[in-house]
């Protein structure tokens, strides 16, 4: 029987890289407008390129690329860019389709649920906060709780902590294969790979979850089946 769900954030609730890449348009711009001379499409791969070297979540990822094109950090290009990231971001940022009804629908259930991620605590509540779900979560794990980051167990342990379930109670939705899945999996955690929030070419074959959503609510329907099934087989017996 389900009891629990652990969901991770971005790209599995949010359409976190569609808010990532307007943010860091709308930053080169500012950087433009501020009077940097750079191509904009070159900048901006030069900003993914830290990104997907030091992760996605880095807070100082302007100075790092000002710092390496120039040598130096000009504070006014800086600030522009800063602005203009965080203008996009807040207009950007915004749930996938069915998030709230099935967040909802689950809650009815009576299915407990938390969130495991590997941004920073404050930028994950920011997030949830502003999109309205906070209601639907009393807990956050991320690596600022254990000292670690996914695919590592200790989230996934401290996850069914907080939940107070077994990890056959219990399953993690994510998007990404070889962390969400992959960590969960090595609990025993069962697994639902949010195929729609896909940014990394991963094949359904590859996923190696239990279960594929092509959109968010068939989370509700498999939860309903497979407990429906189990009250089904106690009352047989």
């Amino acid at each position: 029987m389900i009891k629990a769900v652990i969901f991770d954030i971005d790209n599995t609730l949010t359409d976190f890289m569609k808010m990532k890449r307007a943010a860091v348009d709308s930053a080169v711009e500012g950087m433009i407008d501020a009077g940097l001379k750079v191509e904009k499409s070159a900048m901006v791969e030069k900003i993914f390129e830290i990104y997907w070297k030091d992760g996605v979540e880095d807070q100082r990822i302007f100075d790092k690329v000002l710092t390496k094109e120039y040598g130096k950090i000009d504070v006014k290009i800086l600030a522009a860019a800063i602005i203009g990231y965080r203008r996009a971001k807040a207009g950007t940022m915004a749930l996938y389709p069915h998030v709230g009804l099935t967040l909802t629908e689950i809650m009815k259930l009576g299915i407990k649920m938390v969130v495991i991620s590997d941004a920073p605590k404050l930028e994950v509540w920011l997030r949830i906060v502003g999109l309205g779900l906070h209601h639907y979560f009393d807990h956050v794990i991320t690596s600022e709780d254990t000292g670690h980051k996914k695919p590592a167990p200790e989230p996934f342990q401290k996850a069914l902590e907080v939940l107070g379930t077994k990890p056959s109670e219990t399953i993690m939705v994510g998007d990404w294969a070889d962390r969400d899945i992959v960590g969960a999996k090595g609990l025993k955690i069962r697994t639902a790979w949010a195929k729609y929030g896909n940014t990394f070419e991963t094949k359904p074959s590859e996923s190696g979850a239990e279960f594929e959503l092509g959109d968010i609510y068939e989370l509700v329907e498999i939860i309903r089946r497979e407990n429906a099934g189990l009250k089904a087989e106690g009352a047989a017996r």
